[in-house]
């Protein structure tokens, strides 16, 4: 058995046609079939629906195509490892991240850029909770910063990076006076613009409102935060965001904030990582860097 035969059948199983995948492995057609069907043979195991074209993964080759992930994450943590010995942490880590964390991402990667400076970091941005968790079960994502919900502290390393408060935001009127802070039962009046309703942090939001009595009925939906304050600038709409990311954009002209009463906890926003098998020394790397920025237990939010 080679790690090339576990390859093709990874990249197979995602691209789920026989062209793309040799493409994407750089090998001929007939050459990626072969390699599979000399990987049945050893493993004897049937792993692909045959058909005149790829009919999908037999239920075996599902369960193989999981070993195979993961084997050849092992691998890559063996070449960083090899690498690092002999001149440092080396190696790209991939880091998949919620939309409303994008604005403070800086503060994790920083820091370990600082302390490993051959270390590069490709960030996946505007995802989902439940993509990150995904990926990261895929091996596609060595870390992913979200939500620490219950069921994510079960399943994960879980390391507490600041705690999400509100603020509304809406187009600047110099003829209304500022106030200190604002309902959510207020805000529901206003036409809205938000995170997508698949978002965990919509959902939260909803939560928040429904506590105060109200409804959170979005007009407009984006994962983009250059979209939500180009909307909001209009004046047609108002949008409820993490106060986080004043302490990147500011109060841009022509907007203002007003933080929204607190009701409930806080949600905790942190790094996840795999639990499961030894970690590689590119993510002890990541896991140091972010055990030591937890600010969850501030009374002074993250952008003051």
């Amino acid at each position: 058995m080679q790690f090339r035969q576990l390859e093709y059948l990874v990249v197979l199983s995602r691209e789920k046609h026989f062209t793309r995948a040799a493409d994407a492995c750089a090998v001929s057609q007939p050459a990626l079939s072969e390699a599979i069907r000399k990987l049945e043979i050893e493993l004897d195991l049937p792993l692909i629906v045959r058909g005149r074209k790829f009919e999908g993964l037999t239920a075996e080759g599902e369960q193989i195509v999981r070993w195979a992930q993961r084997i050849l994450a092992n691998q890559d943590s063996l070449l960083h490892e090899a690498a690092s010995l002999r001149s440092g942490v080396t190696g790209t880590l991939r880091i998949g991240v919620i939309p409303t964390a994008s604005a403070t991402v800086a503060d994790l990667s920083s820091p370990l850029c600082l302390r490993h400076p051959l270390i590069t970091v490709r960030l996946a941005e505007d995802l989902s909770s439940s993509e990150i968790t995904a990926r990261l079960d895929r091996f596609e994502l060595d870390g992913g910063i979200t939500y620490l919900d219950d069921d994510i502290a079960l399943r994960y390393h879980t390391f507490p990076l600041y705690r999400e408060r509100y603020a509304l935001l809406t187009a600047d009127d110099p003829a209304l006076p500022r106030r200190a802070d604002i309902s959510w039962s207020e805000a529901s009046t206003l036409p809205m613009c938000t995170l997508p309703s698949i978002m965990r942090g919509r959902r939260i939001l909803d939560d928040y409102f429904a506590d105060d009595g109200a409804v959170h009925t979005a007009q407009v939906e984006t994962d983009s935060i250059a979209s939500l304050y180009a909307h909001v600038k209009t004046g047609q709409w108002a949008a409820v965001v993490p106060q986080v990311w004043f302490k990147v954009f500011g109060e841009p002209p022509g907007l203002r904030s007003t933080p929204l009463i607190e009701g409930r906890t806080a949600p905790v926003v942190g790094l996840i990582t795999r639990a499961e098998g030894p970690s590689s020394l590119l993510v002890q790397a990541l896991e140091a860097t972010a055990s030591v920025l937890d600010q969850t237990s501030s009374a002074t939010p993250i952008d003051q």
